[in-house]
């Protein structure tokens, strides 16, 4: 093998595993570019048809913070306070789901699902639309005080502003479809196989079912099939 198969071969190969850090960075803040057709709800506002990047903020108190961004990354959107959510079967491709609402009003988001992954992020709405949510949906939704509505649609850039925080330790409810409200464990926690946990107890660390491993094998795998076709190259050359 000549020197220039060789810086040809190391040069492929370096260039894919440089592509590692950007893959393990997306499935760990789970990095999502969704788009809308018609206007959706999302706690507290309505964000009109277009382009928008989902992404799992890191928390100091170990919730489930979803951060909505405009389609380049140059302005948050929304802060989301989200809970565990859970489907029987995951998907190769991102699922959202949705209440139902009143005919020619935007659907409000139930939850999201990174692909490859059953668990995902359930969006706790403001305790007077999780009311309302509940109802229409005959459907229990988690909810937080209706008073930190407007701590959902500041640019908290930083995930240590007031904002942040307020979400990290606010009290969270389950409003059921006929007006009682219950502690959010009662229903959520028990039907994840979570135990009952204390709001700065959350947990929000999820189970991983999708790692970097493949990946790196993707690459090796490229990298030696490079090497056997320019071995036998020179082979013929000679």
């Amino acid at each position: 093998m000549t020197k220039l198969q060789m810086k040809m071969i190391l040069a492929v190969g370096f260039g894919a595993l440089a592509l590692l850090p950007a893959a393990m960075a997306d499935q760990r803040n789970q990095k999502t570019l969704l788009t809308f057709s018609e206007p959706v709800e999302i706690p507290g506002q309505i964000l009109p048809a277009g382009t928008y990047v989902f992404k799992l903020a890191d928390s100091h108190a170990h919730r489930h913070i979803v951060q909505i961004f405009d389609e380049n990354q140059t302005r948050v959107l929304g802060t989301i306070l989200a809970i565990p959510g859970y489907r029987l079967h995951s998907s190769e491709k991102t699922i959202i789901s949705f209440e139902e609402r009143a005919a020619g009003s935007p659907q409000a988001i139930k939850a999201w699902f990174y692909p490859g992954r059953n668990y995902g992020h359930e969006f706790v709405y403001p305790k007077n639309r999780a009311v309302e949510l509940a109802k229409a949906n005959n459907a229990t939704v988690p909810a937080m005080p209706t008073a930190l509505t407007p701590d959902t649609t500041k640019p908290a850039v930083k995930m240590n502003g007031p904002e942040v925080e307020a979400l990290e330790t606010a009290p969270l409810k389950a409003e059921k479809p006929n007006g009682e409200e219950i502690e959010v464990a009662e229903l959520f926690g028990v039907a994840y196989g979570y135990h009952p946990w204390s709001p700065r107890e959350l947990p929000t660390k999820l189970p991983s079912t999708a790692s970097p491993a493949p990946v790196a094998g993707f690459i090796v795998l490229v990298a030696m099939g490079i090497a056997m076709c320019l071995r036998l190259s020179a082979r013929r050359v000679k």
